[in-house]
């Protein structure tokens, strides 16, 4: 029983997490399962720049567009120059259109909340419309003062000023649906009480209301008898509520545990679910996935952190629990429980990556590879 997994290495510290975490997702596959990786290396960022002259090569997308599943560590992304993201590139010329990211705590982290442990939530982020897909034009540049002119004489916007940079946001019904129905599945098929729609809608009304509302829909059509909104309650049925966007970060520090499943646009999620994660130790801890209806392409949450890049000073940690996320896509839930248990326990043992020494006291500093040791063991 073989699958083949396509890995891309990443830049920065993508090297080091690699050889601290490959090892332990093997391991914990081999101790719950016939199963077996096949892993097939895939060229991206400086990596393939080197080696092929550009971060994306179509070689790569050609081969995860036949793949069921792909993992990979942190991508670079110049700011204001160059391409606008390679991780936007892929999610787009893929078309993951959902991110999913689960946060939970992990006893023996001290962090800024008094009750980390009531955060236990899984964000569903859409993830190739609203900002991401977006157009801008930069101030004072013939194409925003077209733009600007259109605005005003063909639409009657009045308060679009001539020096104005313009952005657009595209969010279609097609696409905000498809997101919530797979988080409604995911909700109901995990038992989890509640799905929040998580929106600006009282202000981008026909953007960010229309999520909303398009979100509600697909519950009444395609999960009346299972489903029920906050207002009318049933008891048994999840439950489909939403809330304004600056109010759920509010909510996500006094009652967190009134939130289980998030539904959201792009940018909302990037905020929410690296919020959530502060709340209980950090992004060093948070996996991902992203999704299409074919592809399940984990990622390590977290940035390329050249400042420490080759100083053997990273935590492989995220792109671990990316290990046990797999684990359940694959169906061998016992090797994601066996991950998670070694993290734990190495947190327990207060032997921990630099990033998490402030929020474990009296810890011991260990390297990057040291803690990949450390949880291997730990399995």
């Amino acid at each position: 029983m073989r699958k083949t997994l396509y890995w891309i290495e990443g830049d920065g510290i993508g090297p080091e997490i690699w050889r601290a975490a490959r090892p332990v997702i093997d391991a914990a596959l081999a101790a719950e399962s016939d199963l077996r990786l096949d892993w097939r290396e895939l060229l991206a960022g400086e990596k393939a720049r080197a080696a092929e002259g550009t971060p994306l090569p179509e070689s790569t997308l050609a081969a995860l567009r036949g793949a069921e599943i792909a993992i990979k560590g942190p991508l670079g992304t110049p700011v204001g120059t160059g391409i606008r993201s390679l991780n936007v590139a892929l999610r787009q010329g893929l078309d993951l259109y959902a991110c999913i990211r689960p946060v939970r705590h992990f006893e023996g982290l001290e962090t800024p909340v008094k009750h980390p442990e009531r955060v236990d939530m899984v964000i569903f982020r859409e993830n190739t419309e609203d900002v991401y897909a977006g157009v801008e034009f930069a101030a004072n540049t013939p194409e925003a003062r077209k733009l600007a002119e259109f605005l005003r004489d063909s639409l009657g916007v009045t308060r679009i000023a001539d020096d104005a940079a313009i952005g657009i946001k595209p969010m279609t019904e097609s696409g905000s649906k498809r997101l919530v129905r797979r988080a409604l599945r995911y909700a109901l098929d995990t038992g989890r009480p509640s799905l929040t729609l998580v929106h600006k809608g009282n202000i981008m009304k026909f953007t960010e209301g229309a999520f909303r509302q398009w979100g509600y829909d697909v519950a009444a059509e395609e999960f009346a008898d299972l489903t029920c909104t906050e207002k009318d309650a049933v008891p048994g049925r999840l439950v489909v509520k939403d809330r304004i966007a600056d109010a759920m970060f509010q909510e996500a520090l006094l009652r967190p545990e009134a939130y289980s499943v998030l539904a959201t646009p792009n940018l909302n999620g990037d905020y929410i679910s690296d919020a959530l994660a502060a709340q209980v130790g950090g992004l060093g801890l948070a996996p991902g996935v992203n999704m299409s209806d074919s592809l399940a392409f984990f990622e390590a949450t977290h940035g390329t952190a050249p400042a420490i890049a080759g100083k053997d000073r990273a935590n492989p940690g995220s792109l671990i629990l990316c290990g046990a996320m797999l684990m359940e896509h694959l169906g061998v839930p016992a090797a994601a429980k066996r991950i998670r248990a070694a993290v734990e326990k190495a947190i327990a043992g207060k032997a921990v990556t630099e990033d998490l020494a402030a929020q474990v006291p009296g810890s011991r500093v260990v390297g990057c590879r040291e803690f990949g040791e450390i949880i291997g063991e730990n399995l």
